[in-house]
C-alpha cells in the first residue's frame, strides 16, 4: 500500500468533466460567496487570558475572530463579555480585520432584541454554553457553540430540543470535523478499508502549570462578577476562579475531557459509527504533583463500552509525562482486526499485519491550506442555507461527544463503574449518578426543563 502523496490526493478526491475540474462536495464551502451577502455576528466571550497575562488577546474568542474573518461576508459587528476592560483590545482587533468598530455589550440578554444580529458565536465558558444558547435560539438567532456544548448531559439535550424546536441552525465548535484529512480519514475507515474496527484510544498529553494558590480579592472594576458566575453557586472573586483558569474547578469546569478530550472522542465516536450512547462506564484518575487551588484531576482515563462491545479509551495527562513519544497536542487511534491507524487534524497513518506494515496516510502538507479546514466557512454556509444537514457539527453531535466526558467524570466523582440506558439518558438504578447529570441552577440562572 502506499501513501497518499498531494498530486494524488487531488486527483482520488475530485474528477473532470468535460475538462471542468469539480471539486469533492466539503471543498464547495470554499466557494466565496457574493459580497452583498452579509452575516452579522455578535462574539460573546472574548478572551481566554490568563490572569497574569491579561493585556494579550488569546484564547477562543481571538480564534472566532481570525476564523470569520477568512469566511466573505461573515461580519463580527458586536462584542459582549462580561469583562469591560477587555473591550479596547479586541475591537482594536475586530476593526483591524473587518474594518468596522464593533459596538459592545456587556449584558448578553440585551443583544437578543437586536434585530440586526444574525448569529451569536459563543467562546464563553462551559457552564455558560446551554443558556446562552437556549436563549439565542429562543430570540430567533443561529448559533456556534464553543466545545464542549455543555456543562452536563441534561444542558445538551435542552441545547438539542431549543435548536429543533426554534429551528435554529446550531453548530457545535468541534473543529476536528471540518478537516479534510479528518474526514479522509473517516471515509477510509467507514469503507471498510482498515477492516473490522473495535476500538478507539484518544490521548492528550499537555503540560500544564501549576495554578498556586491565590486569595480572594475584591471584584475588580469593570467585572461583573455576578454574570459570570451564572448557573453556578455563588463564591467569592478570586482571579483563580476567573478568566482561563476557571477551567479547574468543579463549579464551571468540563475538565480536560470536556476542553481537549472531547476533540478525540468526537473523531473516535464519528470513526466507530457510535451515535448512541455508551452502557458502561468506568473511569480513574486523581490530582497528582501539584499543591495549589485546582479542584478538578490532572491525570483521568476513563472507558466506555456500547451495548455491541465496541470500546473506548480516553486518557489525559496534564503533567510532565509522554513516554510514548506522542506530540503533546495528543492523538487518536483506531484498532481493527487487520491493523490500526493514528488520526489528527494534520493528517492520518495507517499500518497492517503483525509487523506493522505502512499502509495508505495523508499528510496535512499534502493539501491546500485554503481546504485544510474551515468550520468556521461551513457554519456561515449553513446559516445562509438553513438546513442543519449541511452542517459539519450540528449541536446533537456535539451533545453525544460532550456526553462521554460527562460520563466518565461521574465515573469518577462517584468512584465505581455506572451503568447507562442511552434512550433515556439516566443511569440504571443510581440515583447519586443521576445527581450529577443536571445541577442545581442558581436563579435567575436556571436552565429550563421546557425550553
Amino acid at each position: 500500500m502506499e501513501q497518499i502523496h498531494r498530486r494524488g490526493f487531488i486527483k482520488k478526491s475530485a474528477f473532470t468533466a468535460g475538462g471542468v475540474f469539480v471539486a469533492p462536495s466539503y471543498i464547495k464551502n470554499f466557494v466565496k460567496s457574493p459580497p452583498n451577502d452579509r452575516v452579522n455576528i455578535a462574539l460573546v466571550g472574548i478572551s481566554g487570558s490568563r490572569p497574569r497575562v491579561r493585556g494579550m488577546i488569546s484564547g477562543r474568542g481571538i480564534a472566532h475572530v481570525n476564523g470569520y474573518s477568512k469566511v466573505p461576508g461573515a461580519m463580527i459587528t458586536h462584542l459582549c463579555d462580561v469583562d469591560e476592560r477587555l473591550f479596547p483590545g479586541m475591537s482594536a482587533e475586530v476593526e483591524k480585520k473587518f474594518g468596522i468598530k464593533p459596538k459592545t455589550e456587556p449584558d448578553f440578554r440585551k443583544l437578543l432584541d437586536d434585530k440586526d444580529i444574525q448569529v451569536v458565536s459563543l467562546a464563553t465558558p462551559d457552564h455558560w454554553h446551554a443558556l446562552h444558547t437556549i436563549w439565542a435560539c429562543q430570540a430567533g438567532k443561529d448559533v456556534y457553540v464553543e466545545k464542549p456544548v455543555s456543562y452536563n448531559v441534561f444542558e445538551g439535550r435542552k441545547m438539542v430540543e431549543a435548536a429543533r424546536k426554534y429551528n435554529r441552525i446550531v453548530q457545535a465548535g468541534i473543529c476536528y470535523r471540518s478537516s479534510v484529512a479528518v474526514k479522509e480519514a473517516i471515509k477510509f475507515i467507514h469503507e471498510g478499508k482498515l477492516g473490522k474496527v473495535y476500538m478507539g484510544k484518544g490521548i492528550v498529553y499537555s503540560y500544564r502549570p501549576t495554578i498556586e494558590h491565590v486569595e480572594d480579592s475584591p471584584v475588580p472594576e469593570g467585572v461583573n462578577w455576578d454574570r459570570f458566575l451564572g448557573p453556578a453557586p455563588y463564591r467569592p472573586f478570586n482571579e483563580n476562579r476567573f478568566l482561563y483558569n476557571w477551567h479547574w474547578f468543579w463549579d464551571t469546569s468540563t475538565t480536560e475531557f470536556g476542553n481537549n478530550g472531547i476533540y478525540r472522542m468526537d473523531t473516535i465516536r464519528w470513526a466507530l459509527n457510535k451515535n448512541t450512547h455508551p452502557v458502561k462506564i468506568t473511569c480513574t484518575g486523581g490530582k497528582f504533583c501539584r499543591d495549589d487551588d485546582q479542584e478538578v484531576p490532572n491525570m483521568i482515563l476513563a472507558t466506555y463500552e456500547y451495548e455491541d462491545g465496541i470500546i473506548i479509551h480516553n486518557e489525559i495527562r496534564s503533567l510532565c509525562t509522554n513516554p510514548e513519544g506522542f506530540p503533546d497536542s495528543g492523538n487518536v487511534f483506531i484498532f481493527s482486526d487487520e491493523g490500526w491507524m493514528t488520526i489528527s487534524p494534520s493528517g492520518f497513518k495507517t499500518y497492517f499485519g503483525r509487523n506493522n506494515e505502512p499502509g495508505p496516510a495523508l499528510s496535512g502538507k499534502d493539501i491546500p491550506e485554503e481546504v485544510g479546514s474551515n468550520g468556521w466557512q461551513n457554519f456561515i454556509d449553513s446559516v445562509r442555507s438553513q438546513k442543519r444537514e449541511d452542517l459539519d457539527n450540528d449541536i446533537l453531535e456535539g451533545h453525544m461527544s460532550a456526553a462521554l466526558g460527562h460520563l466518565g467524570v461521574i465515573s469518577y466523582r462517584t468512584g465505581r463503574k455506572l451503568i447507562f440506558n442511552p434512550l433515556t439518558e439516566k443511569f440504571v438504578k443510581d440515583k447519586k449518578a443521576d445527581k450529577y447529570l443536571t445541577r442545581e441552577y442558581r436563579k435567575p440562572y436556571v436552565v429550563p426543563d421546557i425550553v
